[in-house]
């Protein structure tokens, strides 16, 4: 069961879905399979494919996920915002307004998801050096991103969200995941999707990031 987009159509409309999210359809376990199947063909620092993928579909393990979820938004907290990041962020009108739309019906709907995927890595990248977090996060998020465009295909939707970090060793213990031995990267919503036409996504212009030779 694929939609059969091209290539281009896969990557340029593979959006982070909050709002068409299916919460009526469970996600049938050989679509999972193959998405994390064509997720493991990515590239992996050294061929040690230390990714890993949880899947929650159960009830009991997705309310109490759904929970950490919720408390964790609360305690989240970023660095503060530059000139430049808020320039971007507001280029085209309303984005921001229907990015933060979205974000509050997730949390008002999380525990209505029928399945959650939390990537994971060997490897604990706290307090490490550059070259040791380049070297971990580049073998979860190119397999991560895959996963998302293969689910594209098959009409799921994906949104890749990092809400759990607060609260990562909690969530751990939750699934029985070794924390010192292992990261949960993310906690990805999992889904059929409320229609399947999806655009590209209005961004700055090219010129913008595009460098050649030197910044």
């Amino acid at each position: 069961m694929t939609l059969d987009l091209t290539a281009d159509e896969v990557l340029s409309t593979t959006r982070a879905v909050r709002k068409r999210l299916d919460f009526t359809r469970p996600v049938p376990r050989h679509l999972i399979e193959e998405c994390v199947d064509l997720a493991t063909q990515a590239p992996t620092g050294r061929n040690r494919q230390r990714w890993h993928f949880l899947v929650v579909t159960g009830k009991t393990q997705r309310a109490a996920v759904a929970g950490i979820f919720r408390r964790a938004v609360q305690l989240a907290s970023g660095r503060p915002l530059t000139d430049k990041d808020l320039r971007r962020m507001t280029a085209h009108p309303g984005s921001m307004r229907r990015i933060g739309e979205g974000a509050q019906y997730l949390y008002d709907n999380i525990h209505r998801v029928p399945a959650f995927v939390i990537p994971a890595v060997e490897g604990r990248t706290d307090h490490a050096p550059v070259l040791d977090q380049a070297m971990t996060w580049g073998s979860i998020l190119p397999a991560v991103w895959s996963f998302m465009l293969a689910a594209r295909n098959r009409g799921l939707g994906t949104v890749w969200t990092t809400a759990h970090a607060p609260l990562e060793k909690e969530l751990a213990a939750t699934l029985g995941v070794p924390h010192d031995e292992v990261m949960l990267a993310a906690l990805v919503p999992l889904a059929f999707t409320l229609g399947t036409e999806f655009r590209p996504a209005p961004r700055i212009d090219r010129r913008e990031v595009l460098h050649w030779d030197r910044w």
